[in-house]
């Protein structure tokens, strides 16, 4: 017996979606975040706010591609509410002390490569290459450890294991973050390649 093929999920330029509507709310609990955690020092609450950011970076696109509202725009704000997560996190914890200087600095040191890579690519005229589920998860695990390590220092008691799982999450993270950077140089350095070799 054949097997159907997988339905095509088609992209549309579509603003006013109920994934949009996420990656919308997502970005605007990026100050509250940091108001939270620097002006306010209520870190319990700034736990929560991380807590659903971080969890709702699958559900807008689980709900786009299962009602087919896969968006141009859809596409470009996800990724950037999550590095925006990710880079104001880093830097409210490394001025609250919650990680050490040098871990912001692996993981902003990535996206500066990663930067430089783009920036080659576009101007040999190539698009980004195709985003790998390795960084992907990479993400996903640091979406996770962050409002456990920041629940660590809010409450101490329960730092015990807190910390461990926390660290664990985020040591994984930081190692397939720059995984992936190696797969995307090799995947630009084919592509440049590719184009020295056509006639």
């Amino acid at each position: 017996m054949s097997q159907q093929p997988a339905p095509s999920i088609e992209t549309s330029n579509r603003i006013f979606t109920l994934p949009n509507v996420i990656s919308f709310l997502r970005l605007l609990g990026v100050p509250l975040f940091l108001y939270l955690l620097l002006v306010a020092e209520q870190d319990i609450a700034a736990v929560i706010v991380l807590a659903v950011g971080g969890s709702t970076d699958w559900v807008d696109g689980y709900i786009a591609r299962r009602t087919n509202s896969v968006s141009r725009l859809g596409e470009l704000l996800d990724p950037f509410a999550d590095r925006l997560y990710i880079l104001a996190t880093l830097i409210g914890f490394t001025v609250r002390d919650v990680v050490p200087w040098w871990f912001t600095g692996a993981l902003l040191l990535r996206e500066a490569v990663m930067a430089v890579v783009l920036l080659i690519l576009r101007r040999r005229g190539f698009g980004p290459p195709p985003v790998h589920y390795v960084g992907k998860t990479g993400t996903f695990l640091l979406l996770a450890a962050f409002p456990i390590i920041l629940l660590a220092k809010a409450v101490p008691s329960i730092d015990w294991w807190a910390v461990p799982v926390g660290w664990g999450l985020a040591w994984w993270a930081l190692g397939l973050y720059w995984a992936a950077a190696g797969l995307y140089i090799v995947q630009a350095v084919q592509m440049l390649r590719s184009e020295t070799v056509e006639p």
